[in-house]
C-alpha cells in the first residue's frame, strides 16, 4: 500500500526513497576531477549489496562557495546526510579561515596540505615533505606510473581502484594519522602550517567503519 504524505494524499511509489542505513556522505569539493573520481570510485568499489545502503554524493563548486553549497545541500534530508568539504591548501588564501568556519557550521573537513595527492602518496607508505602542490602532483604522477603502469590522469575514473589495488589503504590511514600527530607534537596548530598533512583519512576511515557494520 502506498504511504500518505502530510496532506493525506498517497505518495506515488517512485517518490519513496530508501534511507541509506550505513550513511549518506555529502562531499563538496573545490577541484575538478581528482576528488570526484576518487570518492566516486571508492563508492563503486564497495560490495554491490552495500552500495544502496551507503551513499557518497560529490558536488563541485568554487572555493568561496564550499560552505554555502554544503549547507544548501545538507538542508535536504538533513537527518541523515553527513556534510563534508574537501579542499587543498594549494594557493587558497583563506585556507585556515574556511576550515574554521566549516567546523563552526558543523561541517566536517577533509583538507590536504599541499594537495590531495599527498593523501594518495600514503597508499604507498609515505607522505614526503613537498611544500608546493605542483611539485607534489609531479612527484606523485611519477610514483603512480611506476606502481600502476598507467599515466596519472586527474580525471581517471579508475584512479581509486588503481591505488587501492597497488597500494595499501590500511597503511595509508596509519601514515596519515601518524603525520598529523607529528605536526601537532611539533606545536603546529593551523592547517596551513601542517605540511605534509591531511585529514581525508578521517572520512575514508568513517566510510570503512560503516561498511564493516554490514559484515
Amino acid at each position: 500500500m502506498a504511504r500518505k504524505d502530510r496532506t493525506g494524499e498517497r505518495k506515488p511509489r517512485q517518490q519513496r526513497r530508501r534511507i541509506p542505513d550505513l550513511g549518506y556522505y555529502l562531499i563538496v569539493t573545490d577541484t575538478e576531477g581528482t576528488e570526484r573520481c576518487y570518492f566516486n570510485g571508492l563508492h563503486e568499489n564497495l560490495p554491490a549489496e552495500i552500495q544502496d545502503r551507503l551513499v557518497v554524493k560529490v558536488i563541485e563548486t568554487k572555493t568561496v562557495g564550499l560552505i554555502g553549497k554544503c549547507v544548501e545541500y545538507t538542508a535536504y534530508d538533513a537527518q541523515y546526510r553527513e556534510p563534508w568539504i574537501v579542499l587543498d591548501r594549494d594557493q587558497v588564501k583563506d585556507f585556515d579561515q574556511i576550515i574554521s568556519q566549516a567546523y563552526k557550521n558543523q561541517i566536517n573537513v577533509g583538507w590536504s596540505n599541499p594537495c590531495f595527492e599527498i593523501w594518495m602518496f600514503a597508499y604507498y607508505g609515505k607522505m614526503p615533505v613537498i611544500p608546493e602542490s605542483w611539485n607534489c602532483c609531479s612527484k606523485f604522477s611519477q610514483l603512480y606510473e611506476n606502481k600502476t603502469g598507467q599515466k596519472y590522469d586527474k580525471a581517471d575514473k579508475a584512479i581509486y581502484r588503481r591505488i587501492k589495488e597497488t597500494g595499501d589503504e590500511d597503511r595509508a590511514i596509519e601514515v596519515a594519522e601518524s603525520k598529523r600527530n607529528q605536526q601537532i607534537d611539533a606545536g603546529k596548530i593551523k592547517p596551513s602550517e601542517m605540511c605534509p598533512c591531511t585529514t581525508v583519512h578521517d572520512l575514508v576511515s568513517k566510510i570503512r567503519k560503516n561498511v564493516s557494520r554490514a559484515n
